[in-house]
């Protein structure tokens, strides 16, 4: 079972995750970012380190948050960014699109 970034990342993306994930699975949206399914171990590592309490286990996502489950897995297909599966993300750099639903979410305002 993999690890989800739910909407607590949205407009903050912080990326204490993305340095300390010892395989390069958490990939960088242009409003979030994405844990490919495939490619996490899940260790647990980045949901001590996320200031947002975003990440959860696949099988304990809040409810109100469970969408997140197909965001993240959907993040890498064809129809979304095409990224597919390429072993980490210093492969491919941050991509210039997120999920329909990640577009669609109210705009976090600065604080």
């Amino acid at each position: 079972m993999a690890y989800v970034i739910a909407s607590g990342c949205i407009d903050v993306k912080d990326g204490a995750c993305v340095k300390c994930c010892p395989v390069d699975c958490i990939y960088e949206g242009v409003r979030t970012l994405y844990i490919h399914p495939d490619e996490c171990i899940s260790c647990g590592i980045c949901v001590s380190v996320c200031p947002t309490e975003a990440i959860h286990d696949e099988a304990e996502l809040p409810p109100a948050q469970a969408v997140f489950a197909a965001v993240n897995r959907e993040f890498f297909a064809r129809h979304v960014s095409g990224v597919g599966s390429p072993g980490g993300a210093d492969y491919v750099g941050p991509q210039a699109c997120d999920h329909p639903v990640v577009e669609a979410y109210p705009v976090r305002s600065e604080p």
